[in-house]
């Protein structure tokens, strides 16, 4: 017995409506799920909700859906924002998905002195983001944006929202929400010149995950998990 699945249309949905889904979708529908003509289909696209729909037409690369009733409302989620120097592949990877999961609503990499991979396939971690957040009944995926430099990201950072930076051996406070962005350095830990940086912010709070020293990726998920586990 096949379970629903959720795809993402990338655009508008409204009861009674017929839209063509990605060859892509189709795909994985017809050869990975096997499913059929008739099969329920349940489909979002980050703004109007979630919405139950039926298949009309499914071939090798070609997905016709009708779409039926509105399933959930689009509701508020919350502003948290990850802010992470890069890390290598499999690691960047864990942390989108992981941070999609957890329920962030931007993601942000940023190039340190000491990060190690400069370099980031943004399509493929949109794809990763969007398939987390089908996975975990997301209603909205993540805005990932394009790396850029620590320090151009601080000197254009928006008025009001905070920035709580995990430090490692800091005297400081145990993180706790709410938290508008949440920074997490590279492999290594900042230099000495980003430390100066960062302490004299005045958006920027430096806070601790703990007597430990965590790997970067599981500072991120760690540090996400508190800010986001509880009602906002």
């Amino acid at each position: 017995m096949h379970t629903t699945p959720r795809l993402f249309i990338d655009g508008p949905l409204q009861e009674g409506a017929s839209i063509l889904a990605a060859p892509a979708q189709a795909h994985h529908l017809a050869n990975v799920l096997r499913h059929q003509q008739g099969d329920p289909i349940r489909v979002f696209n980050g703004t109007d909700g979630e919405y139950a729909a039926s298949i009309t037409l499914l071939r090798k690369s070609h997905l016709e859906l009708t779409l039926g009733a509105q399933l959930r409302r689009q509701a508020p989620e919350p502003d948290c924002w990850l802010v992470f120097a890069l890390l290598k592949r499999d690691a960047t990877d864990l942390v989108v998905q992981k941070a999609t999961e957890l329920g962030v609503s931007a993601i942000l990499p940023v190039i340190t002195e000491r990060t190690n991979a400069a370099r980031v396939n943004l399509d493929r971690l949109r794809a990763i983001a969007t398939e987390a957040a089908i996975q975990s009944e997301r209603l909205t995926i993540p805005d990932i944006r394009e790396p850029q430099n620590l320090f151009a990201l601080l000197g254009s950072w928006p008025t009001g929202r905070t920035l709580s930076a995990a430090l490692e051996r800091a005297a400081a406070r145990a993180l706790a929400p709410p938290a508008g962005a949440f920074l997490v350095g590279p492999e290594g830990g900042f230099t000495t010149r980003e430390l100066d940086v960062l302490g004299s912010a005045p958006f920027i709070q430096t806070v601790s995950l703990g007597p430990r020293i965590l790997r970067a990726d599981t500072a991120a998920i760690a540090g996400l998990a508190l800010l986001l586990a509880h009602p906002f």
